[in-house]
């Protein structure tokens, strides 16, 4: 027999006994307490304004947690010093409810904006942390050995450590929002989302009035690199490396595709440019396997390696098609939001051939300068195939560079904006 609490979350969620939300959001609205908190948490049902919970792809660990008794149900997070390590905005796209629409960008700051909401009883939790740290990789000893990376003893350190601040962000969907960017009707994407999960959130079907999904998918991490400060601004160099998740590549290294070394490539152009006294920003999004996923990426790999012929740039994407019905699923519409939340409008070297990515980022407004394509020594020879495939596909635009009459018609499409 459930108990009342569990009882009644399951009628406001499915069939809610009225529309009225105790803290409506108003996505957009720049002033942060006329916009609202989002309250997606369990403690206190009546409260909740929006569909899903937090935690993204892990909010089921913690329902599995919660239903083998090792955590409390009503458990409220002891937010005292978690508060961002750095700060971030706020900035103009902040009030824009079109420019930022699969995140939230007081998320980092909610449990201190919203205090006098938490004071109130109401559970407040942030979607973003910011934090400092160190990283290091041994492709930056290498680079620091070649010459073409030399440690200051600030950013870079002579045994390869990096000083950055990186931060987390789990992703918050406003649904009107997603909508337009896909071309769709809300009740088609409300729709798509419900059939297509089995079911698994009704209230996106019965609670037309919540306009804010909490998916549970992979969010996004973000690594800054020199002075965070002159990120927004479009006089002082910036260099940005947009990279899709390849656990076997980014963490193991395997040698069959250019993701590692794409990676730390870009990381050494944002060491470069922040020495330079700009910054540099990697945007790390968890979309394994071009958004199919690693189970589907690696059966792409068997049927490649035993076509008759063998591997081939001919039909590298036809594989993958075969299995997973398409050639890759990686919607770039998204992207850009993390980017306009730091207030960035102007991108000096961009690290990717991505026409994919470069094009989702000029169309939401920002200037692009340079393309920096990976240097051809740095292109595992098991991973030609792949860029002889791309290359055929029209994947990407080697080393392109903005003409003047593209810039101004980039600065025009954002004057519009």
């Amino acid at each position: 027999m459930p108990d009342k609490k569990a009882s009644n979350h399951i009628r406001l969620t499915s069939h809610p006994d009225s529309d009225t939300q105790v803290l409506p959001i108003r996505w957009g609205d720049p002033d942060p307490l006329r916009r609202g908190p989002v309250i997606a948490t369990l403690t206190e049902p009546a409260h909740r304004n929006a569909v899903g919970t937090h935690s993204g792809s892990y909010a089921i660990y913690r329902a599995i947690a919660v239903a083998a008794g090792q955590l409390t149900q009503d458990h409220r997070a002891d937010l005292t010093n978690t508060a961002p390590a750095a700060q971030v905005g706020p900035h103009k796209s902040w009030g824009d409810p079109q420019r930022i629409v699969s995140m939230d960008p007081w998320g980092a700051v909610a449990p201190q904006v919203f205090q006098s909401y938490r004071q109130q009883g109401m559970d407040i939790r942030p979607s973003i942390a910011i934090t400092r740290a160190h990283i290091n990789m041994p492709e930056l000893r290498d680079a620091i050995t070649a010459g073409r990376l030399k440690p200051d003893g600030k950013i870079l350190c002579a045994n390869g450590d990096v000083t950055v601040v990186k931060a987390a962000i789990e992703p918050v969907w406003y649904l009107p929002g997603i909508a337009k960017r896909f071309g769709l009707t809300e009740a088609a994407l409300r729709r798509g989302l419900f059939e297509q999960t089995g079911g698994m959130f009704p209230e996106l079907i019965t609670r037309s009035d919540l306009d804010v999904f909490l998916p549970p998918i992979g969010g996004q991490t973000l690594y800054f690199f020199g002075e965070m400060d002159t990120i927004p601004n479009p006089d002082i160099p910036l260099a940005v490396r947009v990279h899709d998740e390849c656990n076997g590549s980014d963490v193991f290294g395997s040698d069959i595709c250019t993701c590692r070394p794409y990676l730390t490539h870009g990381i050494e152009v944002c060491i470069q440019t922040a020495q330079e006294g700009g910054a540099g920003v990697i945007a790390y999004s968890r979309k394994e396997g071009r958004a199919l996923g690693e189970v589907t990426k690696f059966l792409v790999y068997n049927a490649r390696k035993r076509q008759e012929g063998g591997d081939s740039a001919a039909t590298y994407f036809h594989r993958t098609e075969c299995v997973a019905g398409v050639q890759d699923m990686r919607f770039q519409e998204l992207m850009p939001d993390s980017l306009h939340w730091l207030g960035i409008t102007r991108i000096h070297r961009f690290v990717s051939m991505s026409d994919m990515k470069h094009d989702a980022i000029v169309n939401s407004g920002i200037e692009i300068l340079e393309r920096v394509p990976i240097p051809e020594e740095l292109i595992p020879a098991d991973a030609k195939v792949e860029m002889e495939a791309k290359k055929a596909a029209g994947y990407f635009t080697n080393g392109k560079v903005a003409s003047e009459a593209e810039l101004q018609e980039v600065k025009g499409r954002a004057l519009d904006a």
